[in-house]
C-alpha cells in the first residue's frame, strides 16, 4: 500500500514516517518542502511540493498513493503576529488542505486520514466532564476554527466523490522531543526550580507520541475508521499536580511543588494578561475515547508512565 505523508518533519510526522518505514507492507512518501529530509529511512520515497497552497500541484505526490495521512499544518502559536490570524490559518489548514484532498479523490486516493486537533470541541471542559466524538464543534481561538473548518469541507468531499476521509483529533501530544510548555516543565524539574503547582485539582487527557501514531497507523487500514471522528488520549487523565510530580519521578528528580491554591494562580494569571496559560494549568481538558476503542478495538499500547520515561530519557540525553 502506497502512503503519501505530509509533515514529516514535524514531531507527529516524523514518528509517523518511522513507523511506516517500519511496516514491510507499506510504500511511504513524503512530502517535502525545501531541504532534504533529515536521517530519511532508506525506504522512504521523497517528494517535493510547493506546500499547502490553494493551487499547489500534488500530482507527483499522490501519484499510485492509496492512503494520504495529512499531518502538516500552520499549527497554533502563542502570540500570533499576524494582522488577521484567522486569514492566516485558513489560507493553510482549510484552502491548502481541501486543495489536497481535491487532487487526492480525483486521483482514486482511498482513504485520507486528517489530523485535526481537540481545538475543534473547545479549550476545556468542566470537570469530570469529558468531550465526546460527537460532542458539537466549539472552536475558541483561530486554530480551532480553521481545523473544525477543514473537517467540514473534507466530508463534503467525501460525500462527493466516494474517498473515505477519518479525522483522528488528539490532545496535547508528549514524547521524545516535545517542545514548547511541557519541555519547559521538565527544564524546571530538572533544576530543582520550587514550583506552586502542588494544589491544583483539575484533570487533563494527555496523549503519548507512540499512541497517537499507533492510532493514525490503525486507522489507515481498519475497515471500521472510514468517514469517522476519533478522539484519542492515554486513556488516564491527570491533574497538573499529579502530571508534575510523575514527571519528576521520570526524570529521577522530586518534584518541589508549594501547594498554592489554584484560585490564587487564576488571579495572579489575570494579572498579568495570563489566562490562556492559567486555563491550560489550572483547568480541565477530558476526552472520553470509548468510541476509539470499542469500533476500532483499540487499547492506548503506551502507559503514561512508560511514555513520560521514553519523554524524560531523550530530554536527559539531549535536551540539556
Amino acid at each position: 500500500m502506497r502512503v503519501l505523508l505530509t509533515g514529516a518533519t514535524g514531531f507527529v510526522g516524523r514518528a509517523v514516517l518511522g513507523r511506516l518505514a517500519a511496516s514491510e507492507d507499506l510504500e511511504p512518501v513524503a512530502a517535502i518542502r525545501g531541504h532534504a529530509l533529515p536521517d530519511c529511512p532508506a525506504r522512504v520515497t521523497t517528494v517535493r511540493t510547493a506546500g499547502l497552497d490553494s493551487d499547489a500541484d500534488w500530482s507527483q505526490a499522490l501519484d499510485r498513493a492509496e492512503v494520504v495521512i495529512h499531518s502538516a499544518a500552520r499549527v497554533h502559536v502563542m502570540n500570533d503576529t499576524e494582522s488577521d490570524p484567522l486569514e492566516a490559518f485558513r489560507k493553510v489548514n482549510v484552502e491548502g488542505t481541501l486543495n489536497l484532498a481535491r487532487q487526492a479523490a480525483g486521483q482514486g486516493v482511498r482513504r485520507f486520514v486528517f489530523i485535526s486537533s481537540i481545538k475543534v470541541n473547545g479549550e476545556g471542559t468542566p470537570l469530570n466532564k469529558p468531550y465526546f466524538a460527537d460532542t458539537p464543534p466549539a472552536p475558541a481561538d483561530p486554530y480551532g476554527v480553521s481545523k473544525m473548518e477543514a473537517e467540514q469541507g473534507l466530508r463534503e468531499i467525501a460525500t462527493g466523490s466516494g474517498m473515505e476521509v477519518v479525522i483522528i483529533r488528539p490532545v496535547l501530544v508528549y514524547g521524545p522531543g516535545v517542545r514548547a510548555n511541557f519541555l519547559n516543565m521538565m527544564r524546571w524539574l530538572d533544576k530543582g526550580v520550587p514550583l506552586p503547582f502542588g494544589a491544583i485539582h483539575n484533570r487533563r487527557s494527555l496523549v503519548a507520541l507512540d499512541n497517537l501514531v499507533d492510532l493514525i497507523l490503525t486507522c489507515i487500514r481498519h475497515p471500521a475508521a472510514a468517514n469517522q471522528t476519533f478522539l484519542v488520549s492515554d486513556g488516564e487523565d491527570l491533574s497538573t499536580t499529579q502530571l508534575l510530580r510523575r514527571m519528576g519521578q521520570a526524570l529521577g528528580k522530586p518534584a518541589r511543588l508549594l501547594p498554592v491554591p489554584s484560585v490564587l494562580l487564576e488571579r495572579g494569571a489575570q494579572l498579568l494578561g495570563k489566562q490562556g496559560l492559567s486555563q491550560r494549568l489550572c483547568g480541565s481538558l477530558q476526552v472520553d475515547i470509548s468510541k476509539t476503542r470499542k469500533l476500532l478495538d483499540w487499547t492506548p499500547p503506551v502507559s503514561v508512565n512508560e511514555a513520560l520515561l521514553s519523554a524524560a530519557n531523550y530530554y536527559k540525553g539531549r535536551q540539556r
